[in-house]
């Protein structure tokens, strides 16, 4: 089956990656070592990350592809793969990923949302910066260490108390 993928070069997009088995707790577990994967495939093949969060179990983020460029799959791969290769094998593989000699770290596929306008966009960083809150690891952003809220807050995008109060409960749902 063939699945419909922006081919836009340049495009700006949203991600939503999970772990295959979603009680782990890996990505955050192993945090230098998904930090250290992802800025070797950017050295390799430039992107610009926009805004990203790292839960345990799965992952949200807006890149920038360069303009003459639209292959995120295989940053995606390369990224999936060189995390994969840092962690132990201790993970229950099934005959279909044998076949293909995949580890089951992950999920195969991962959702992609090309960003329409600014107001999707907007949209989209909210989404990404709630995301610990949505999923009751933290009551503040800010106290979640595995976002780009920090940089948002250090380049004064958005304040330190942004969201975590019961006026915003309920305001950044699915995208």
């Amino acid at each position: 089956m063939r699945y419909r993928r922006s081919k836009t070069p340049g495009a700006t997009l949203f991600f939503t990656v999970n772990l295959e088995n979603r009680k782990q707790t890996i990505l955050t577990e192993y945090i230098e070592n998904l930090r250290a994967v992802v800025k070797n495939v950017k050295q390799k093949h430039p992107f610009v990350i926009n805004a990203m969060v790292i839960l345990p179990e799965h992952l949200h983020t807006i890149w920038t592809l360069p303009e003459n460029d639209n292959d995120f799959a295989k940053r995606w791969s390369l990224i999936k793969a060189g995390f994969s290769r840092g962690l132990p094998r201790n993970e229950r593989i099934g005959d279909s990923r044998l076949k293909k000699r995949e580890r089951g770290i992950w999920q195969r596929r991962y959702w992609e949302h090309q960003i329409r306008d600014e107001e999707d966009y907007a949209r989209h960083v909210d989404y990404i910066h709630y995301n610990p809150i949505k999923h009751g690891y933290v009551k503040r952003c800010i106290d979640w260490p595995y976002s780009s809220f920090h940089k948002y807050v250090r380049k004064r995008w958005l304040p330190e108390n942004w969201a975590g109060s019961e006026e915003t409960e309920g305001l950044f749902g699915e995208c």
